[in-house]
C-alpha cells in the first residue's frame, strides 16, 4: 500500500463504508429535506463525528454536497425540461426561490434564469413540464408542494 501524502487525513475503511452509504442516500433522495441527524444515524455516528468524517473523505460537508447534487439536477432540468425556475427550485428540494437562486449562482456562476435562457437559445427540443411530472422524473411533494401541485379541494393546478 502506498504511503499517504503528508498532512492528508483519512477515515478508517469500516467508516468509509458507512459514509458511502450516506452519500448514496443523498444522491437518491436529494429532493428530501436535509436531516443531519438521520444521515448521521445511517452512518452510525454522532452528528459531529459524521460531519468531520464526511468532510475529510469528500472535501465538503454533507450540506454542501447535497447543495451541489441539487444544483446539478436543477441544471439538467433547466436544460432539458419546459419548467419554470420556481418549479425546478421545488423539484430539487428547495422551498425558497431566493435560497435556490443564490446557491445556484454561487455554484454555477450565473442565475438559474440566465442558465435556462442560454440553453433555450440553442433551440433544442425540451421535455414538456407536464410529462416530467407525470412520468415521476421529479417529485411533486415537499414543503409547500410545487407550483403545479393540485389544490387540496381538487380545484386544479395552483
Amino acid at each position: 500500500m502506498s504511503p499517504e501524502p503528508t498532512g492528508q487525513r483519512r477515515v478508517p475503511g469500516d467508516v468509509l463504508v458507512h459514509l458511502r452509504r450516506t452519500r448514496d442516500h443523498l444522491d437518491r433522495h436529494f429532493a428530501a429535506p436535509f436531516d443531519l441527524d438521520h444521515l448521521a444515524g445511517l452512518a452510525g455516528m454522532s452528528r459531529y463525528h459524521f460531519i468531520r468524517s464526511f468532510a475529510t473523505t469528500y472535501g465538503v460537508t454533507p450540506a454542501a454536497y447535497l447543495a451541489e447534487r441539487r444544483v446539478e439536477r436543477a441544471q439538467d432540468l433547466l436544460r432539458a425540461a419546459n419548467l419554470t425556475v420556481t418549479e425546478v427550485c421545488h423539484a430539487v428540494g428547495y422551498s425558497s426561490l431566493g435560497s435556490f437562486s443564490s446557491r445556484f449562482r454561487e455554484i454555477v456562476g450565473e442565475s438559474p434564469s440566465d442558465f435556462q435562457r442560454r440553453y433555450a437559445a440553442d433551440g433544442n427540443p425540451r421535455i414538456p413540464g407536464c410529462y416530467v411530472f407525470m412520468a415521476g422524473l421529479v417529485e411533486t411533494r415537499g414543503p409547500g408542494g410545487t407550483a403545479t401541485q393540485e389544490k387540496p379541494d381538487g380545484g386544479g393546478p395552483s
